[in-house]
């Protein structure tokens, strides 16, 4: 996916999916106007379309897998 080069504001626990309703890894700015958000799940089904109509992608889906700094050496 296009990640946005200046992103908006970080995508919180309190965004959520427009399909599912899970936390919103991805924020799809249309070129049409508007925005649709969506889960890492979503945003990899939907990704060929979402090219086509996408004026930016903002995708942190990185923050699955990112290890804490706080997390214990033995935890990472």
């Amino acid at each position: 996916m296009t990640t946005v080069l200046t992103p908006a504001s970080p995508l919180t626990a309190a965004d959520r999916c427009d399909r599912c309703g899970a936390q919103a890894y991805l924020r799809v700015v249309l070129t049409s106007g508007g925005e649709l958000l969506f889960c890492a799940h979503h945003g990899r089904k939907f990704e060929p379309e979402l090219k086509k109509i996408a004026a930016e992608i903002q995708d942190e889906t990185e923050r699955l897998t990112a290890v804490p700094e706080s997390a214990e050496t033995e935890e990472r």
